[in-house]
C-alpha cells in the first residue's frame, strides 16, 4: 500500500519561537507577499500563513504562530499555541516545526524547543541573528548542538537572508512519516505524571505521553475537550495527586538542567563586552525621569508627523475623488444613478481611503520603533501606571495615537497580549480627541469661549481647546478603570517581555507591516464603511414624495423671489431637500429627545450625518444654512452666529448650547469607521454596540447637565 504521507508535496510547517526572536522577520523574508491573515478557529487571534517553494518540487504552507515562552501560557496568544499542539486532531496541527531561537540568547530560548521535541514532531532549530552573533564575536558549534539535540541546527539571519537556502533544503528533507515518541527525551516525568499518562492512554490514544501531561495541566480551559472529557481528566488528576504548579516548576528546572550545560559547551565567545550598547542606551531611555520625557518627545514627533505628512496625500486623495465626482456629474446624465455614483459610492470610497495616509504613516513609524527595539522599553516603563486603570504598558501607544485617529490607534492595540487589557484599550481609545474633532471644536469654541487673553500669554479659546483634549483623556482612564472592575478573565494581568537588543530596522518587515495594516483597513473595515455611507446617502437624498416635491417648489419660489445666484440657489435647494428627506424626518423625530440638550432638528441632522465622520458636522451645517462654500470656516461661523430660534428669538448657538454640543462631540461615538474597525478587531458586533451606547449615553448626560446648568 502506498504511504499517502510519504507522497505529500505540500508540508504544513509551524514557525514558532519566543517573542523577539526574529521569527516574524524570518517569516516575512521566506513568504514575502504570499501571505494571508485569518484567525484561529473559535478565537479572535490572528493567524498569519504563507506559502513558499522548497527544493525538489516541494511546497510548504508556513504558519506563523504567536510568540510563546513555554507550554505554560500567560496570555491568550500563548494559549493558542498550547491548544494546537496539545491536540493532534487540531486543523492547524503541523507536519513539522521550524523553531526560531535568538542565538545570542540561546539558553533562554530552548525551554519551549525541548517541549516541542517531546511531542515527536520533526523539528529544525534555526538559530537566528547570526549576523549579530558574528558582530559580537560569538561562534556556535552547530554540529555538536545537532548531535546532542537530535535535530538539524542551522545558523540563519532574518535580516540579511544568510542561511535561508540551507534552511529550505532542510525543510524539504524533513521526514514527516515518523510516529510519536514513547517517552520524553528532555524530561523524565514524575510518578504522578506517569500514572496520569497511563490512565489517559485509553481515553486519548492518539495523544503522545507529553500531550497527556499537558491535558492534565490545562484541561480546565482547553476548548477542544468536551465537558465529559474535562470531567474525566479532572478525576484522574485528583486520583493521581497530580500537583499542577509544583510539577510545572519541576519540569522547567529539569529541562534547564539538561540543556544549559550543552549551550555553555557549544557557544564560544571570542570577546567579553562588559557593557553592551543596548545596556548603555537603556540606562538613558528607561531612566525613571528621562525615560518618560524621551518617550513623550518621540510620541510628539510621531503625532506631528501624522498631522503634517498625511496632509498632502490626504488632500491628493480628496482632490482625486473630487475630480472623479465632477467627471461623473459632467459625463453621465443627471439622475439618481449619477447621484448614487457621485454622492454615494465615490464619497464612501473617498471616506475610506482618506484615512489610509494616517494609517500608513502611523504604522510606518511605530513599526520602525518596534523593529529598533524601543516599543518594548516604552511598554516596560508605563506598565505599572497603566495597570492601575486596567490597561497595559503597550496601551500608552494606542492612547497617544488616538490623538491623530482612533482607527489606527485601535488597530495598534493588537500588540497587547492580555485579552482583557487589549479589549479595554480598544473600548476607551475613541475617547481621546482625534484630528476629526478639530473642525468641530474650532467652530463651536468661538461661541462658547470669548477670544480673550489671560495671564498675558494664554488665549482663552486655546485653553478651552486643550481642556477638551484633557477631558477626553480623563474619560478614557475613568472608563478603563470601570471596565477593569466589570470584566472578568482568567488571564493573569502582568507584562512579561524580553527587552530585545537595539538594531537597525529591516525595511522589508516595516513595509510588509504597513501593507498588511492598510490592506486590512481598506478591505475588512472598508466594506462596512461603504455600506453605511450608501445608506446615509439614501436617507439624505430621498424622502416622502409629497414632502420632497413641496420642498422643491418652495425652494424654487424662494430662489425666484430673491433672485439668488447659482451657487446660493443650489445650496438653498439642497437644504430644503435635506429637511424633507428621510434624514430630515429622523431629525424632526429625534428633536424632542435632543431638545433638552439645546439642540434643534438641524443639529439633529448634523448628529446623524456626522456619524459617517465627526468632521462631517461642519459640512452639514454649511448645507443646512445654505452657505456657498463648506470649506469657508469664517462663513460657517458667521452664518451659525446669526441663526435665531424662531420660537424664542434667542441665538441658537449661545454659550449653553455650544458647550453642550462640544461635550457631546468630546464623548460621543460619532465615527462609523471606528466602530467598523472595533468590530474587525474584536470579531463581534457585541463590543462596538456596547461602546456606542456607553459613549453616546455619557455624551447625552454630560450635554444635558451642562446645558441645564448654563441656560
Amino acid at each position: 500500500m502506498i504511504d499517502v504521507q510519504q507522497e505529500k508535496d505540500t508540508l504544513n510547517i509551524a514557525l514558532i519561537g519566543n517573542p523577539n526572536c526574529g521569527k516574524t522577520s524570518l517569516f516575512n523574508i521566506l513568504t514575502g507577499l504570499q501571505q494571508k491573515v485569518g484567525n484561529f478557529p473559535g478565537v479572535t487571534v490572528d493567524k498569519k500563513s504563507g506559502t513558499l517553494n522548497l527544493p525538489h518540487g516541494k511546497k510548504a504552507n508556513l504558519i506563523d504562530f504567536p510568540g510563546t515562552y513555554s507550554f505554560y501560557p500567560t496570555s491568550k496568544e500563548e494559549r493558542i499555541v498550547v491548544q494546537t499542539f496539545a491536540n493532534p486532531n487540531d486543523p492547524n496541527y503541523p507536519d513539522a516545526v521550524v523553531y526560531v531561537a535568538d542565538v545570542v540568547k540561546l539558553e533562554k530560548h530552548l525551554l519551549l524547543f525541548t517541549q516541542l521535541r517531546d511531542l515527536g514532531l520533526p523539528t529544525i532549530l534555526a538559530l537566528n541573528m547570526a549576523d549579530v552573533a558574528e558582530q559580537e564575536g560569538i561562534e556556535v558549534d552547530t554540529e555538536r548542538l545537532s548531535k546532542k539535540l537530535g535535530t538539524k541546527v542551522l545558523c540563519v539571519s532574518g535580516r540579511t537572508g544568510a542561511g535561508l537556502d540551507e534552511l529550505k533544503e532542510a525543510m524539504a528533507a524533513l521526514d514527516t512519516t515518523g510516529g510519536q515518541p514513547v517517552d520524553s527525551t528532555y524530561y523524565r516525568p514524575s510518578q504522578e505524571e506517569g500514572r496520569l499518562v497511563s490512565e489517559l492512554q485509553k481515553k486519548f490514544p492518539e495523544a503522545s505521553p507529553y500531550q497527556r501531561i499537558l491535558l492534565g495541566h490545562h484541561h480546565s480551559w482547553l476548548p477542544f475537550l468536551s465537558d465529559e472529557q474535562r470531567g474525566e481528566i479532572a478525576s484522574v488528576v485528583e486520583r493521581t495527586t497530580f500537583q499542577d504548579l509544583q510539577l510545572q516548576v519541576r519540569e522547567t528546572m529539569q529541562r534547564y538542567d539538561q540543556f544549559t550545560p550543552l549551550v555553555q559547551q557549544s557557544i564560544i565567545r571570542k570577546s567579553d563586552k562588559p557593557t553592551s550598547w543596548s545596556d548603555r542606551i537603556d540606562a538613558l531611555v528607561t531612566h525613571r525621569i528621562l525615560g518618560p520625557i524621551i518617550f513623550f518627545v518621540l510620541m510628539l514627533l510621531v503625532f506631528q508627523s501624522i498631522f503634517t505628512l498625511a496632509t498632502y496625500p490626504m488632500d491628493l486623495i480628496d482632490f482625486f475623488f473630487g475630480y472623479l465626482v465632477e467627471t461623473v456629474r459632467t459625463t453621465l446624465p443627471a439622475g439618481w444613478f449619477a447621484d448614487l455614483l457621485a454622492d454615494g459610492l465615490l464619497a464612501g470610497l473617498g471616506g475610506i481611503l482618506v484615512f489610509v495616509p494616517q494609517i500608513a504613516i502611523l504604522f510606518l513609524l511605530i513599526s520602525i520603533l518596534e523593529e529598533v527595539g524601543y516599543m518594548a522599553r516604552a511598554a516596560f516603563m508605563f506598565d505599572r501606571l497603566m495597570q492601575a486603570f486596567g490597561l497595559n504598558g503597550r496601551s500608552i501607544v494606542a492612547l497617544i495615537s488616538g490623538g491623530a485617529c482612533a482607527i489606527p490607534a485601535v488597530m495598534s492595540a493588537r500588540t497587547i497580549g492580555n485579552w482583557k487589557e487589549r479589549l479595554i484599550t480598544i473600548m476607551v481609545t475613541p475617547f481621546i480627541s482625534c484630528s476629526a474633532r478639530i473642525p468641530v471644536y474650532t467652530v463651536l469654541i468661538a461661541f462658547a469661549v470669548p477670544s480673550t487673553t489671560v495671564w498675558g500669554i494664554f488665549n482663552m479659546q486655546g485653553l478651552a481647546f486643550m481642556g477638551l483634549y484633557l477631558l477626553g483623556i480623563v474619560a478614557a482612564l475613568g472608563s478603563a478603570y470601570i471596565f477593569k472592575l466589570i470584566l472578568r478573565t482568567n488571564d493573569t494581568s502582568f507584562l512579561m517581555l524580553e527587552l530585545p537588543e537595539y538594531r537597525m530596522p529591516v525595511v522589508r518587515n516595516v513595509l510588509l507591516t504597513v501593507w498588511e495594516k492598510v490592506k486590512t483597513f481598506s478591505v475588512e473595515a472598508g466594506r462596512v464603511i461603504l455600506v453605511i455611507s450608501l445608506l446615509l446617502w439614501v436617507l439624505s437624498s430621498y424622502g416622502p414624495v409629497k414632502d420632497m416635491e413641496r420642498a422643491k417648489l418652495e425652494a424654487q419660489t424662494a430662489i425666484q423671489e430673491s433672485n439668488l445666484d447659482e451657487s446660493t440657489a443650489a445650496d438653498l435647494m439642497a437644504a430644503e431637500k435635506l429637511e424633507a428627506s428621510f434624514a430630515g424626518h429622523i431629525g424632526r423625530f429625534i428633536e424632542p429627545a435632543i431638545e433638552p440638550l439645546g439642540f434643534d432638528w438641524k443639529i439633529g441632522i448634523a448628529l446623524i450625518t456626522s456619524f459617517a465622520a465627526r468632521e462631517v458636522f461642519v459640512g452639514t451645517m454649511a448645507t443646512i444654512y445654505s452657505i456657498g462654500s463648506a470649506d469657508d470656516e469664517f462663513s460657517i461661523k458667521k452664518r451659525m452666529a446669526e441663526e435665531v430660534n424662531p420660537a424664542t428669538g434667542e441665538k441658537v448657538y449661545n454659550r449653553a448650547t455650544s458647550w453642550s454640543l462640544l461635550l457631546f462631540y468630546v464623548f460621543a461615538m460619532q465615527c462609523m469607521s471606528t466602530l467598523a474597525v472595533v468590530r474587525r478587531e474584536t470579531y463581534s458586533w457585541k463590543w462596538p454596540t456596547i461602546q456606542f451606547f456607553m459613549m453616546t449615553g455619557l455624551a447625552y448626560l454630560s450635554s444635558l447637565a451642562v446645558y441645564q446648568w448654563l441656560s
